[in-house]
């Protein structure tokens, strides 16, 4: 994300931020940034239908920027859209003072956020969003027998980028039709990987699976590579990493990147932070539940007492509609920051955050 201007006032937190989307990820930082009371401006496409001299009607599409007073967001996880609905206040040639409109978010293209009064967490978004070294871009791919599940994990989202399923033959004695249909499988596997995974960006390409699938996969894509002559894949091939998981289905992926050889990989990026947090906080539960705590209250008395040490919470919590409770959640977070407690705000698109969405909040105690 590039952040073009900033004026907001130091005294009430009103004013506007004006902002870039230079990649799929930032539209979701901008997701998480506009809410319903907002005001976005933006360039938008829009219809109109013009009368010639003749009262015969001629329609067009016109390009123009307009600004909107906020009333719903959506976002499509899959392709990265951003869509906002709302009346514009500004007055416009084309589309007449409170009159509906939906803006999507283009990347390269300049929108603007005005707020009554921006609050800690979407300041700290911004910080994020703005923030290259937090980059922690990771593809992965979980496998099972005929089935295969291609993930893109960056610092803020995890998304799936290609499936294979293959009904594979069963081990018949004098037949070959199993070893052929994994080969096939594993062929699949290796062209999807290919075709969505780009090794300049891409810092690990996990290989996980149960059992010695991974093996046989990292095999199979090794001689294919000499084969082919692919001397890009040739020199990737040292930062390809076997992890055991029990499927491959999405939800693995959690197991696969706690595991301490994608850790060390990753050393501090917040995302390999937030992982290992989470990870002890479901083993502190298991072994000393009264040293972890979840639910709004129970952590609330917590903060109360001073006796928290991390606390970790989804962003979805901070999509709501409802004023006051966000404020409610933001003064919690704000208190137990003065305390010099840790927070871990986790993405809801990442498999740490879907673990957390049924917590709502968490906390471990010192």
């Amino acid at each position: 994300m590039k952040l073009v201007k900033k004026d907001i006032d130091q005294k009430d937190g009103s004013g506007f931020v004006t902002l870039i989307a230079e990649e799929q990820e930032d539209m979701w930082h901008a997701y998480n940034l506009v809410l319903a009371g907002d005001s976005l401006k933006g360039s938008t496409i829009r219809r109109v239908v013009t009368e010639t001299a003749t009262g015969s009607t001629d329609k067009s599409s016109v390009r123009l920027t307009l600004t909107i007073a906020v009333e719903t967001v959506e976002f499509d996880t899959q392709a990265c859209v951003m869509r906002v609905n709302g009346r514009n206040i500004v007055e416009n040639k084309y589309v007449k003072l409170g009159g509906y409109h939906t803006l999507d978010l283009e990347m390269h293209k300049p929108f603007t956020i005005t707020k009554e009064s921006w609050d800690l967490i979407a300041l700290d978004r911004i910080q994020l969003a703005c923030d290259v070294a937090a980059r922690a871009d990771i593809a992965a791919i979980l496998l099972e027998e005929g089935l295969a599940t291609l993930c893109l994990v960056t610092a803020s989202m995890t998304l799936v980028r290609g499936r294979v399923e293959l009904n594979v033959p069963r081990k018949r004695k004098g037949s070959t039709g199993h070893e052929k249909g994994m080969k096939r499988f594993f062929e699949h596997c290796f062209q999807a990987i290919l075709k969505n995974v780009d090794f300049n960006v891409i810092k690990v390409l996990i290989v996980a699976s149960p059992g010695f699938y991974k093996d046989q996969l990292y095999e199979h894509m090794k001689q294919q590579a000499i084969q082919t002559e692919n001397k890009q894949f040739l020199q990737f091939l040292p930062k390809l990493l076997l992890i055991h998981c029990s499927s491959g289905q999405k939800h693995a992926l959690g197991e696969a990147l706690a595991d301490p050889g994608v850790q060390s990989k990753l050393e501090d990026t917040k995302f390999a932070v937030e992982v290992r947090a989470l990870a002890k906080f479901f083993e502190m539960l298991a072994r000393d539940p009264d040293r972890a705590f979840y639910g709004f209250r129970h952590v609330e008395l917590a903060a109360e007492k001073g006796a928290i040490n991390t606390l970790l919470l989804s962003d979805d919590l901070f999509r709501s509609n409802d004023i006051a409770t966000r404020r409610k959640y933001i003064a919690l977070v704000e208190h137990v920051k003065s305390l010099g407690a840790n927070v871990m705000i986790l993405s809801s698109l990442h498999t740490s955050g879907e673990q957390l969405k049924n917590l709502t909040w968490s906390c471990l105690l010192f």
